[in-house]
């Protein structure tokens, strides 16, 4: 017999760790992974299992079972658990079965997420947010948006009770599972829907249960669906709230109105089981009939009123008030206050009825209109007062309106409207009265008379003296002392002489004679000239004091009516008539009769200009000295404003005869 070699009765470490190395090289069972392994006692609450170490594992029962249900566990089963580490402190196995079982369900289930297959837990717990659900050993998550349908108040019956999911997350990375069970009831809803859509039909009459109310309708419940009823297919009367008609659980008999295949809506109707009062309604309510009814709805346009059940016609804000305009309808009416009301308008096809409230009153325009012709003097207090006139109240509450252009004959509207304020009492003139148009138009101005018409108004050639109010470049603006009527005095008309023709002359607040040159009563404007003034004075002048044989100027003839008016006394006259003389020699001396020869041209335009009669012309026509000698005697005028008229002829005569 062959003896053991010294070093197989000594062996070294190395040798055992070989050794150890080889008898473990061929086992399956390493860290990590699930293996299978045999029940061989169990202790209270625990299992031993043997998985063919050298020492067993121990693990909980509760991992052997799903949540709620007992242990079916025996000694002899064969199981599969996970191997956490093949030795602890203690010298045992560390197993689980429950991260065996979860290891399992998750490739399972990864399996069945590819294929969009359901699978089977049990809700066993809850936490924020949602509840957990096991799979069969993975737990995954049960969002509270995913338990039903409808939101669950109570999750009781649901909990520990084996349940269909579909998943709708995996990940394996972060053991994260989401699932939904809403999902799963939808579809066996979506497939009931169908078979119950499939045997309705619109317009058919069925049965169902007032589920629950909103304030636009009702949903119905048809038997596994639901149905629509609208608050305005309730009843054909005005229904301001679905309370009015049903309750919750009440039963009602409803007819199908619309059934819409794509999304599987269904539209319910009550007030379709009735018959519709609209038809013949034309014949029931004439257009003209006066009818009673009562105010249902009030809105900002109008008011709503019920003739019968299911009829309701709209008075406009418009149709209330004969005066009262811009009002809430409110303010008229009443809900529920009978009123009479005139039918103005009937649409059957549009279900509308227009109707009136102050048709039935006397209609306060026209009987103005009838009782006050144009002309008509009326009074009132001011209501209002606009940037285009003033309105009065009159009688019938009616409103009259005066224009800003009829307020003054003579200033503006703008200025006028300043003397008036609101609630003051005037009188005023109606100057028309349309009924139709609900229009009074009136005038103050009218009351008096125009300064531009009638016997004691302005004329053409009329003498005016005026007050300047401003000075301008082109001429004065000026205002009648009469009646305060402004106008405009051209700078050409401020005098005869061209060179006297200047604006600056004059100042504010100066007094000044015209004449009347042209009226434009359309357009209340007048013209007016102190150059036409000049010209008529000197007329009057020539015709009262001049001789159309002296050969008189303007002067000469001036200056005798202003000394004739100073000497009263005839017997004076040889000295006034020696006073020019004296004048005259001492200014003129020997030039008189050089200085009238020199400018006989200008003499005879200023004596046609003087307005002299054809007859003096005549008469100095055949001589041409005493032509020559006009001249000179009107320069000598203007340079002596005293010299008399009488004394100048005397002297042009004698010049005439040497």
């Amino acid at each position: 017999m062959n003896q053991p070699q010294a070093s197989e009765l000594n062996p070294t470490r190395d040798d055992f760790a070989a050794l150890l190395e080889e008898s473990m090289g061929d086992s399956s069972l390493a860290e990590g992974s699930v293996i299978k392994g045999k029940v061989v006692a169990i202790e209270k609450d625990l299992a031993v299992v043997d998985v063919g170490l050298k020492t067993e594992g121990r693990v909980p029962l509760k991992e052997f079972t799903l949540p709620g249900q007992e242990s079916s566990i025996s000694v002899g089963d064969d199981v599969e658990v996970y191997l956490e580490r093949v030795e602890n402190a203690l010298g045992e196995a560390v197993l689980s079965r429950e991260k065996a079982r979860r290891e399992e369900s998750w490739v399972r289930l990864e399996e069945k997420f590819k294929k969009n297959e359901r699978c089977e837990g049990v809700i066993f717990n809850r936490v924020k947010g949602g509840f957990t659900v096991d799979l069969d050993g993975a737990v995954a998550f049960l969002p509270g948006s995913q338990v039903d349908i409808r939101p669950v108040r109570d999750i009781g019956p649901l909990m520990n009770t084996p349940q269909p999911f579909q998943i709708l997350k995996m990940d394996r990375r972060r053991g994260n599972i989401v699932v939904s069970r809403r999902s799963i009831l939808e579809e066996a809803r979506a497939e009931q829907r169908n078979e119950i859509v499939a045997q309705l039909e619109e317009n058919q009459v069925i049965e169902g249960v007032v589920k629950n109310i909103t304030d636009y309708g009702a949903f119905i419940d048809l038997g596994g669906i639901d149905g629509l009823l609208h608050v305005t297919d309730m009843a054909w009367r005005r229904v301001s709230h679905p309370s009015e008609i049903v309750n919750v659980g009440d039963s009602v008999k409803v007819q199908i109105i619309r059934i819409n295949p794509d999304t599987q809506r269904i539209s319910l109707g009550i007030k379709q089981l009735e018959a519709d009062p609209w038809e013949g309604v034309e014949a029931k309510y004439p257009i003209g009939n006066r009818i009673t009814g009562t105010v249902t709805n009030i809105t900002d346009y109008g008011a709503f009123v019920e003739l019968e059940s299911g009829v309701e016609g709209l008075i406009h804000v418009s149709e209330m008030s004969w005066t009262k305009k811009n009002i809430h309808p409110g303010k008229i009416v009443s809900t529920s206050q009978e009123v009479e009301v005139q039918v103005l308008e009937v649409d059957p096809q549009k279900r509308r009825i227009s109707l009136g409230l102050k048709q039935i009153q006397e209609n306060p325009w026209t009987a103005f209109a009838d009782t006050h012709k144009a002309g008509t003097e009326v009074e009132g207090a001011i209501r209002n007062i606009t940037e285009f006139g003033l309105f009065v109240g009159l009688d019938g509450g009616v409103d009259g309106m005066v224009h800003l252009s009829d307020l003054d004959w003579s200033r503006s509207g703008e200025e006028a409207i300043q003397d008036f304020k609101k609630g003051d009492m005037v009188k005023a003139v109606v100057l028309e009265a349309d009924a139709e148009k609900e229009r009074i138009s009136l005038g103050i101005k009218q009351l008096g008379e125009d300064p531009l018409k009638g016997s004691g108004g302005l004329k053409k050639g009329t003498r005016v003296t005026c007050e300047i109010t401003k000075v301008t470049d082109n001429g004065l603006e000026v205002k009648l002392s009469d009646n305060d009527m402004s106008t405009f005095i051209r700078r050409s008309d401020l005098s005869r002489e061209r060179s006297e023709q200047r604006p600056e002359r004059f100042a504010v607040g100066e007094k000044v004679d015209g004449v009347i040159t042209q009226i434009d009563v359309a357009a209340r404007k007048l013209t007016i000239s102190i150059k036409a003034l000049e010209i008529v004075e000197e007329k009057e002048a020539v015709k009262q004091y001049g001789s159309t044989v002296s050969g008189a100027s303007l002067g000469d003839i001036l200056g005798a009516a202003l000394d004739k008016a100073k000497d009263d006394d005839e017997d004076e006259a040889p000295e006034a008539e020696a006073k020019p003389e004296k004048a005259k020699d001492k200014d003129d001396g020997e030039d008189d009769a050089p200085e009238a020869e020199a400018k006989p041209k200008k003499a005879k335009a200023k004596a046609k200009d003087d307005g002299e009669d054809d007859t003096a012309k005549a008469e100095d026509k055949p001589e041409p000295k005493k032509a020559k000698a006009k001249p000179k005697a009107k320069a000598k005028a203007k340079d002596k404003a005293d010299t008399p008229a009488e004394d100048d002829g005397k002297d042009a005569g004698e010049k005439d005869k040497a």
